[in-house]
């Protein structure tokens, strides 16, 4: 591993090209000259347009670029090898890539969609983050943050619609069991990795301005809607150690939690 980067934190996140994934790369590598961010980003092109507006934001943060389709398997083992070489090891993981085939009109998704939602929501995480577990392994303090949504909680979508008013107006079932899905992801994962001193979270960034579920225009005259900035807040909060004390937890902002 290069000398210039043996005291860095080495983190990676999927998707970082746009939405949330940018803002948290932007922010991590903002904060702290020990973080060393890699951006993930499935096509090439945008990647590099990201790492440069990163890099440009704050010329003093350090950020790398790896093409990464989770999707992909070759794509997977290729981004792996890459961080092995460059980094020798990975201290954070956030699974952020996630994709909404849906549209809010209550319509029942096709077969064809819920393949692409779990293919991206669920396989993708599962896959990847297995792969790079001995890469994690190599971290004093390994972390995985999976980008989850409370649309996935269940207990949310059960409640009376005084009691969770968005979460009963929101019909996106293929969507929302993927993040269920993924959430029991984090539940297994933490299980099965405490012991050797990993956390896991779920988190949910909040209803921000992404363009997910290509309402980017909608969200914006939506009353609640945030900027995705403070979904990176929250992501920061838990890497800085702040939420320690809720690990295996189905975190939100501003110190909330989830029922699963």
């Amino acid at each position: 591993m290069p000398a210039s980067t043996a005291e860095r934190q080495i983190i990676l996140i999927t998707g970082a090209n746009g939405g949330i994934g940018f803002d948290t790369a932007a922010l991590l590598a903002s904060v702290s000259p020990r973080n060393h961010v890699i951006v993930g980003s499935r096509n090439t092109t945008k990647g590099e347009a990201a790492l440069e507006q990163i890099q440009d934001k704050d010329p003093k943060g350090t950020a790398s670029l790896v093409q990464l389709d989770a999707d992909d398997d070759a794509s997977i083992n290729a981004a792996v090898q890459h961080i092995k070489q460059d980094f020798g090891r990975l201290d954070v993981l956030i699974n952020n890539a996630g994709i909404c085939k849906e549209t809010y009109d209550g319509r029942w998704p096709s077969r064809e969609d819920l393949r692409a939602e779990f293919e991206t929501n669920v396989f993708g995480p599962t896959v990847l983050s297995a792969a790079l577990l001995p890469l994690l392994r190599q971290s004093k303090a390994p972390k995985i943050i999976n980008v989850s949504s409370g649309l996935g909680s269940i207990s949310r979508c059960l409640a009376t619609p005084d009691k969770s008013p968005y979460g009963a107006i929101v019909r996106v079932p293929g969507y929302r069991m993927t993040k269920s899905a993924l959430n029991m992801l984090t539940a297994y994962q933490y299980q099965q990795l405490k012991d050797e001193g990993f956390k896991v979270w779920s988190y949910c960034p909040g209803f921000v301005i992404t363009d997910i579920g290509r309402d980017r225009e909608a969200r914006k005259n939506m009353n609640g809607c945030d900027s995705s900035e403070t979904s990176a807040q929250g992501i920061l909060e838990i890497i800085e150690g702040q939420r320690d004390e809720e690990v295996s937890q189905f975190l939100q902002k501003y110190g909330k939690r989830y029922d699963w």
